[in-house]
């Protein structure tokens, strides 16, 4: 891979990258939703996408490493606006 679309890739998680509290301790950690993952990553579907992430946690109880760690559910509240004609 090249170094000009490393860049773009770098540049497109940043774009997405938020920063909560730890409950633990109160440090930020930064955290992506997977909703805004899915198009960086090139999944047009959510249904595919999630497909892959449940793979990822599958793996991570095979590994026996806590996947609570790496994935969280969350709910993100979404904006929307009705326009009438």
């Amino acid at each position: 891979m090249d170094k000009v679309r490393i860049q773009q890739l770098l540049t497109s998680f940043n774009s997405i990258t938020h920063s909560v509290n730890n409950e633990e301790d109160g440090e930020q950690v930064e955290i992506w939703f997977a909703r805004d993952l899915q198009s960086i990553l090139g999944y047009a579907r959510w249904e595919n996408f999630i497909v892959a992430i449940n793979r990822a946690v599958d793996s991570c109880k095979t590994q026996g490493i806590n996947q609570e760690d790496h994935f969280r559910e969350v709910t993100k509240m979404v904006s929307f606006c009705l326009v009438f004609t």
